[in-house]
């Protein structure tokens, strides 16, 4: 028998199941199936407690894709976290990451919903803390807190609807929409994706995140924790979509999108510049979600998945090679290096700018061209076209960082070649990139959306594209400064680069008031006027008696003697009269 490591069972054991998963979903597809599974648990009196799950096309096909990619991950951090000495406990942590995913995908019921939403968050802080130091421990916090708000609101949810019968929120969507209470609901929902899918102004987490390890980035903060928030907004979208505070979440997503479009330029950190990216579709699922189109954000959110998790397999691998660092103004000339996995980099790059027929041209051109047809006003339409050549930008960016400068790190190269088990996972999503876009769009919609558009307007993704490519190109081949010499002042491109102040504004925006307040309290009530009418002033005031006594026993017995028989005089008639 040899001596299997838990990486390869865990592999497995995630493959076979995501698997299982795709033939089930076809299956599902074809017969056009929904299964509603109760389990009881536990039968008293007339009191039972009841498991609830629901298996649909799309859970059963979202964690095809959860359970492939953790699967991948888990293969690739054999190899990546080798030199941890705790590598079981992090692969344990990563498996019940995937295991409150799942309990959140498949449960149609809100208590079920906020075990997995909160085993989220918790295993997210546990994996974001795992480099202990003070910069990891921060990030974690500003983590936890922020995604805190989404899980009280998913408990104020639970509580409201005691109003029904159960908590089984698939039974209420469609009769209860125009009840008062189901509103409240709705926006309590809409509150908590904005927390777990980083929307402004929660959105200063996700970057921060990035100091977990780059196995974790690319299966949570990539792929699976931040569309948690997209899911649960999909199905209940029924119930949403005629609400005034949907459209307002257009707004707010539109301007995620931007934002994050606009720091990705200006950032240095290579996991960071990927974070932002992440945020920026996430911002674009969001909307689309918000327009009322919830398949098309779910397509896009299955097909960003997959590259954008090879993305950060990509970049672990460069950060590995670079001796641990991981500012772009060190790297390039990788091409010549580590050619294949330059090769993933490029092709998921590629794949999220929307180059024709790869897994991301599908859900993106989609998403545009029913932007395009909808009867949205100007504000909107730009942020959607500004924010997708702002993708162009960043990548191109990235990529003259990253291939044609020169490498800048040591005048002395250490590059060695690539390690064939994070290839071999990186492959495997290599492949589902390349073929996801067209796949899904063949399997999932069942009848062709009708587009009928000007051709400027069909060209127009093409179009800021290809404005995006070459302004990135130009100002890459720029020095900063002249850019922001002829372009902004220093503020504003300050204002830019810092994500619009967010990160500043959600730690030392909110706290410090209060600690503010609390160190007046601590100075003025607690010191100050608490210790003069308790502690200190209650003694000063037996001291000085004391004093005065002792005063009178010394120098004049007499009247100390009448002073204790007035004493107990008075204490006589308080207890007889």
């Amino acid at each position: 028998m040899k001596n299997y490591s838990i990486c390869f069972i865990s592999f497995f054991f995630l493959f076979f199941f995501s698997l299982m998963n795709f033939f089930f979903m076809i299956y599902f597809i074809m017969e056009n199936m929904i299964l509603f599974l109760e389990w009881e648990i536990i039968s008293f009196n007339s009191m039972n407690i009841v498991m609830s799950i629901i298996l649909d096309w799309m859970s059963l096909l979202f964690m095809m894709f959860v359970l492939m990619i953790s699967s991948s991950v888990i293969y690739y951090s054999k190899s990546y976290m080798s030199s941890e000495l705790n590598l079981d406990r992090f692969i344990i942590l990563v498996l019940l990451f995937v295991f409150s995913m799942v309990l959140l995908i498949i449960s149609p019921n809100m208590i079920s919903i906020f075990l997995g939403w909160d085993g989220l968050g918790l295993v997210s802080y546990c994996l974001v803390i795992y480099y202990q130091n003070i910069k990891s421990y921060n990030a974690g916090m500003l983590t936890a807190l922020s995604n805190r708000i989404g899980d009280v609101m998913i408990l104020m949810v639970i509580s409201w609807m005691m109003n029904y019968g159960s908590w089984n929120y698939i039974f209420y969507l469609n009769f209860m929409s125009n009840d008062y209470s189901m509103k409240i609901i709705g926006v309590l929902v809409i509150m908590a994706a904005m927390t777990k899918s980083a929307q402004i102004p929660f959105s200063s987490w996700l970057p921060a995140a990035m100091a977990a390890p780059t196995p974790v980035s690319a299966l949570v903060h990539s792929s699976t924790l931040v569309t948690a928030g997209v899911y649960l907004l999909i199905r209940f979208n029924m119930l949403l979509i005629d609400m005034f505070f949907f459209k307002f979440l257009l707004l707010l997503s539109g301007l995620t999108m931007f934002m994050a479009g606009m720091s990705a330029n200006y950032e240095f950190d290579l996991k960071k510049i990927i974070a932002l990216s992440t945020l920026s579709q996430l911002g674009l699922m969001m909307s689309i979600l918000s327009m009322g189109l919830p398949e098309l954000a779910f397509f896009h959110l299955l097909t960003h998945a997959m590259f954008k998790a090879l993305l950060f397999m990509c970049a672990g691998v460069i950060i590995h090679m670079m001796n641990d660092n991981q500012d772009i103004r060190f790297m390039g000339g990788i091409s010549l290096y580590i050619p294949m996995t330059s090769l993933c980099l490029n092709i998921s790059n590629l794949a999220l700018c929307g180059i024709p027929f790869l897994a991301g041209f599908y859900s993106k051109d989609l998403i545009l061209e029913m932007v395009s047809m909808s009867n949205l006003n100007m504000l909107i339409f730009f942020l959607y076209y500004f924010s997708t050549g702002l993708t162009m930008f960043y990548t191109i960016r990235l990529l003259m960082y990253l291939m044609i400068n020169d490498y800048n790190l040591f005048s002395i190269y250490n590059l060695y070649d690539e390690d064939y088990i994070m290839l071999k996972s990186m492959f495997l999503l290599l492949f589902m990139s390349l073929i996801t876009g067209s796949f899904l769009m063949w399997m999932i919609f069942n009848y062709p959306y009708m587009i009928y558009l000007s051709f400027n307007m069909k060209m127009m993704v093409i179009y800021v594209s290809l404005i995006g490519l070459i302004m990135g190109y130009l100002i890459s081949n720029m020095s900063i400064y002249s850019l922001n010499k002829f372009l902004m002042t220093y503020n504003l491109s300050n204002f830019l680069s810092l994500m619009w102040f967010m990160p500043n504004l959600s730690t030392y925006g909110l706290n410090y008031y209060f600690l503010n307040y609390g160190q007046y309290l601590l100075k003025n009530i607690d010191m100050g006027w608490m210790e003069l009418y308790s502690g200190q002033g209650m003694f000063n005031i037996i001291k000085n008696y004391s004093i005065f006594y002792y005063l009178y026993q010394v120098n004049n017995y007499k009247i100390y003697l009448f002073s204790f028989i007035l004493w107990m005089m008075i204490f006589y008639f308080m207890m007889f009269i």
